[in-house]
C-alpha cells in the first residue's frame, strides 16, 4: 500500500494537540509515529469472537497446506465486551498496515480494542488498549497509515468517527465524527489503498457514503453523497487492490436469487460513477461479504442465505463476469459470513459463524475448493476475519 505523506501525519498529530481531546505521549508528539519493519514473518488468521461479556480474539497459524491451527493461548482477551451474536457487518477486525496490531470492535461495550501481534502470532492487549468508539455499537473498523475510522451502528450514536493510532494507542481525532441517521445501519467502512478515499455502506437505507480524506485526517463528503445504491441492502465492499479508483459493493437484500454486485469508479473527490452494466447478477441470495484476489483479477462474494460463494472475473475496466458459485458444505444451506484471503492468496477463510467454524477454501485463479474447517471458541458470535 502507498503511504500518505509524512506532512499529513504531522498535521493530524497537530490537530489532536490543538483541540486537546487527547494528549499524545511526549515521544509520539515530538515526531510523527511510523512503525519500522514488521514482526517476524508468519501467516496468521484472526477472528473477532464477539463474545458476550469479555470479548476475545481467536488466533490461528496457517500451515503450508492452508489449514489453520489454533495458536497457543488463543483466544486472546480483547478487553471490551461483545454481543454474543453476529454483527451483520464487514471489517469487525483489522490487522494494521504495518502488521503490528489487531484492531477489534467491541460492540457490546461501545469500544475499540488494540492488541499487539507478538513474533509468534499471539496477541496481547496494549496498555490502555480499550478506547470508546465515539458512538454506539461499533461494527466495522478501517486503518490506513495510522489513521483509523470506525462505523458505529447503534441508535443515538450512529456515525463514522476517526482516531489516530500512535505507538499502539488510539487517540480520538477531534472534529472527525460524521453523524448518521439512527436507521442507517452502516455495515462497512474502508479506505482505498492510497488512503485518499473512504467509503461506508448504509445497509438499511440502501446508500453509500463516499469521502475524500483530507490532509488533517478528517473527511469531506463527495458532492451527492450519500449515493443511492444500485440494489437494496448494500453490504460488503472492497476496493480493487490493483486499482484504488475501483470499488465493488454487494447488494444483499434483493430477494431470493436476486443478489447483485455493483462496480463503481471513484473520482478524486469521492464521487461514484457506475461501471459498465453494473450491477452484476450473482443469481444467489444475500451476497454480503466481498473479497478480491491480491492480483485484482477475481472477486468472491459470500451469499449468506444461499450458503455459497460466487466467483467473478474482473476486466481491466472493472466490469464483472460471473464464473459460478461454490457451495459451502458446512452451512446447512446458509450462514456463511465474512471472508478473507491468506497473505499468499492461496486460501480463502470464511467465517461460518452459524456452526462455529472457519471454513478453508483452496484458491486457484477464480476457482475455489473446500479443504476443511477449524472450530471457533465456544460462545463466540464471530464477526470479521483478519490476516497477517
Amino acid at each position: 500500500m502507498h503511504s500518505l505523506p509524512r506532512t499529513w501525519r504531522r498535521s493530524v498529530i497537530a490537530a489532536v494537540s490543538l483541540f486537546g481531546a487527547a494528549a499524545l505521549p511526549a515521544a509520539a508528539a515530538a515526531r510523527p509515529h511510523h512503525d519500522r519493519g514488521r514482526p517476524h514473518h508468519g501467516d496468521y488468521v484472526y477472528v473477532n469472537d464477539n463474545t458476550a461479556g469479555t470479548n476475545t480474539v481467536a488466533g490461528f497459524a496457517r500451515e503450508p497446506n492452508g489449514h489453520l491451527t489454533p495458536l497457543p493461548g488463543s483466544p486472546f482477551t480483547a478487553g471490551g465486551a461483545g454481543t454474543g451474536s453476529g454483527l451483520a457487518s464487514q471489517g469487525a477486525i483489522q490487522v494494521t498496515n504495518n502488521g503490528r496490531y489487531v484492531l477489534a470492535v467491541d460492540a457490546g461495550s461501545n469500544d475499540i480494542s488494540v492488541l499487539r501481534i507478538r513474533h509468534d502470532g499471539s496477541l496481547r492487549l496494549v496498555h490502555d488498549g480499550v478506547v470508546p468508539s465515539g458512538g454506539t455499537t461499533p461494527v466495522s473498523v478501517a486503518e490506513h497509515d495510522g489513521l483509523v475510522y470506525v462505523a458505529n451502528a447503534g441508535a443515538g450514536g450512529s456515525n463514522y468517527t476517526g482516531f489516530i493510532l500512535a505507538r499502539g494507542h488510539l487517540f480520538a481525532l477531534p472534529g472527525s465524527t460524521v453523524g448518521l441517521p439512527d436507521d442507517a445501519q452502516p455495515g462497512d467502512v474502508l479506505f482505498n489503498s492510497t488512503g485518499r478515499n473512504l467509503v461506508g455502506a448504509r445497509v438499511n437505507t440502501s446508500q453509500i457514503d463516499s469521502f475524500r480524506v483530507r490532509r488533517d485526517g478528517r473527511l469531506s463528503a463527495a458532492a451527492g453523497s450519500p449515493f443511492a445504491a444500485q440494489g437494496p441492502g448494500p453490504f460488503g465492499s472492497e476496493f480493487r487492490p490493483t486499482d484504488p479508483d475501483q470499488l465493488f459493493v454487494s447488494n444483499a437484500h434483493g430477494g431470493t436469487g436476486n443478489g447483485t454486485v455493483s462496480a463503481f469508479r471513484v473520482a478524486f473527490d469521492g464521487t461514484l460513477f457506475s461501471i459498465g452494466a453494473s450491477p452484476f447478477a450473482d443469481n444467489q441470495t444475500a451476497p454480503c461479504w466481498v473479497e478480491i484476489s491480491h492480483d485484482g483479477r477475481f472477486l468472491f462474494t459470500v451469499n449468506t442465505a444461499s450458503g455459497s460463494i460466487s466467483r467473478y472475473v474482473i476486466d481491466r475496466h472493472g466490469a464483472l463476469s460471473l464464473l459460478g458459485s461454490t457451495p459451502v458444505s458446512n452451512q446447512s444451506g446458509q450462514g456463511a459470513v465474512d471472508a478473507r484471503l491468506s497473505t499468499n492468496g492461496r486460501t480463502l477463510y470464511v467465517n461460518e459463524s452459524k456452526v462455529g467454524t472457519i471454513g478453508e477454501f483452496a484458491v486457484s485463479g477464480g476457482d475455489l475448493s473446500e479443504i476443511g474447517s477449524v472450530t471457533l471458541p465456544v460462545g463466540s458470535g464471530a464477526a470479521g476475519v483478519g490476516v497477517r
